[in-house]
Order: C-alpha cells, then sequence, then structure tokens
C-alpha cells in the first residue's frame, strides 16, 4: 500500500503543477522603441541585362555601268535584218515593209550589243545592324543594417539606406510564452 500512496501523492502533484502553470495568464506587452545604427551592408545580386549595339563592317559591293563590246556582230545585224524583213513583208504584204523591217531588224540587234550592264569596279560601303547582348550587372537589393537597443545587437534587412549612428524605429515585444 506505501507504493500505491507515493505513487497516488506524485500524481496529484504532477496535477496541481500543471494546472498552476497552465492557468497562468499569457503576458504580452509591445513598446515602440527606437535602435541606433551601428553598421550598414549594401546587398546586391546578378542580374543579366539585354543591352543593343550596333555591329558594323565594311563590305565591298560592285558598282555598275554600261559597256559597250564594240557594237554588235556583223551575223547578229545580218539575223536582225532577215528577221525585221520577213516580219515587215508578212505585216505590210509588199516589198516597201519588208526594206523598213529589215532596217528596223539591224537597227535594234545593233543597239542591244552596244547597251549591256556590267561590274565596272567595287566601292567599300559600311554596313551596320543592331545586334543585343546580355551583360551581367549587380544590382543593389537592400541593405543589412546592425542596429542596438536595450544594450542589445541586432540585425534586419531594410529597404532603406540609413548611416551609421541614424535612429531606426523598432517594435519590441516582452512576454511569456
Amino acid at each position: 500500500m506505501n507504493n500505491f500512496k507515493s505513487r497516488l501523492l506524485v500524481f496529484a502533484g504532477i496535477a496541481v503543477a500543471s494546472v498552476a502553470v497552465f492557468s497562468i495568464p499569457a503576458f504580452a506587452e509591445t513598446y515602440n522603441m527606437s535602435g541606433t545604427i551601428t553598421e550598414v551592408n549594401p546587398n546586391y545580386r546578378n542580374v543579366n541585362a539585354p543591352v543593343t549595339v550596333q555591329d558594323c563592317q565594311d563590305v565591298e559591293v560592285p558598282v555598275y555601268g554600261r559597256a559597250s563590246n564594240g557594237g554588235a556582230s556583223g551575223g547578229d545585224v545580218l539575223m536582225g535584218m532577215i528577221v525585221g524583213g520577213l516580219l515587215g513583208k508578212g505585216v505590210t504584204g509588199d516589198d516597201g515593209g519588208a526594206a523598213a523591217g529589215a532596217v528596223m531588224g539591224g537597227v535594234i540587234a545593233a543597239d542591244k550589243g552596244n547597251n549591256r550592264q556590267v561590274v565596272t569596279g567595287y566601292r567599300s560601303e559600311r554596313q551596320c545592324s543592331n545586334k543585343t547582348i546580355y551583360e551581367t550587372r549587380r544590382e543593389l537589393t537592400d541593405y543589412t543594417v546592425s542596429y542596438e537597443i536595450l544594450g542589445v545587437t541586432q540585425h534586419a534587412n531594410v529597404a532603406r539606406k540609413y548611416r551609421v549612428g541614424d535612429s531606426i524605429p523598432v517594435q519590441v515585444r516582452i512576454g511569456l510564452r
């Protein structure tokens, strides 16, 4: 029985202690205070940013002109006269039309040989185009500040840039857990 009584007393003690601990109301108080900045460090990240650059090169460009090869060959003029004469005779039905067609055919053949376009030389020309490249840049994200409040040093990341010695608004919560 003695063992049973001692166990009962321990159980009762634990029950009383539990009621005492859990029945204490939670206490927490929040205070708005100021801390003093003791250190400021900027934080950065690397960002790939597109940049447009101009890419230029010197290229050789052909220069065109009209060139004469000394006129049409005799065979070209003769062929033009024959074809022109046949067409002139066929259209008009008489020898006068044939003669006029032969003259016109010869003139057309002669002009054809004298008037052709050829490359007469080259000139240097600068040609440019836009090109997108990517550059890695460091971008400021925020600041890590160290501040002292109530004799304790704390750290925080903030967007605003502070200086050493500045005051920073701090909310202090004191309570039981």
